[in-house]
C-alpha cells in the first residue's frame, strides 16, 4: 500500500509541473538572471553550432555578430545558448550556469568540451581512403569529400 502511494504521489507531483524539484527559478536557469537586453533590442541571427565543427571559429563569428553588445561580456554569456544546437545545446543545458563566473571561464568549458573536432583532423591517408556509399550520389560524396579534405593537415614529411 505504501509503495502505491509513493507512485500516486510521484505521478501528481510530474503533472503538477514538477513541485519540488529545486533550481527551477528563472535565477537559478538563466546564466546571467541580472542582465535585461533593451527593449527592441533583436540579436542577429548566429550561425549555428551543433557541436561537431571547430569550436573556436563559431566562437569568432559568434563574436563577430555581436555588433554594438560585443563588449558587455554578461551579453555575450547571456547570448550564446542562442548560437547553440543539438548536442552543443544539450552540453550547454547540462551545466551549472553559477559555476561561470566570466566569459573566459565558460567558452574554457566550450573549448574543452568540443576541442575534439579539431584534434581529430583527418591525414592523407584517411583522405585517399574516402569511399562513396551505394546509397549517396555523386555530388553528396564529392561535397562530403572536399569537407574532408579541406580539415587536412599535413604531417611533418609532406611539409
Amino acid at each position: 500500500m505504501a509503495e502505491e502511494l509513493k507512485k500516486l504521489t510521484s505521478r501528481v507531483q510530474g503533472v503538477e509541473g514538477g513541485k519540488g524539484i529545486g533550481g527551477l527559478n528563472y535565477e537559478d536557469l538563466c546564466i546571467q538572471p541580472d542582465v535585461e537586453l533593451l527593449e527592441g533590442y533583436k540579436p542577429t541571427k548566429f550561425e549555428m553550432f551543433d557541436g561537431t565543427g571547430d569550436p573556436k571559429v563559431h566562437l569568432r563569428t559568434y563574436c563577430d555578430k555581436l555588433v554594438g553588445v560585443g563588449k558587455d561580456e554578461r551579453i555575450r554569456m547571456k547570448l550564446l545558448m542562442r548560437s547553440l544546437t543539438r548536442d552543443a545545446l544539450s552540453w550547454y543545458i547540462s551545466q551549472n550556469p553559477k559555476k561561470w563566473v566570466n566569459w573566459v571561464s565558460m567558452v574554457s568549458d566550450f573549448m574543452d568540451q568540443f576541442r575534439f573536432n579539431t584534434e581529430n583532423t583527418p591525414d592523407v591517408f584517411y583522405i585517399q581512403n574516402l569511399k562513396k556509399k551505394p546509397t549517396e550520389t555523386f555530388h553528396d560524396y564529392a561535397t562530403w569529400w572536399r569537407s574532408e579534405a579541406a580539415k587536412e593537415r599535413p604531417t611533418l614529411e609532406e611539409e
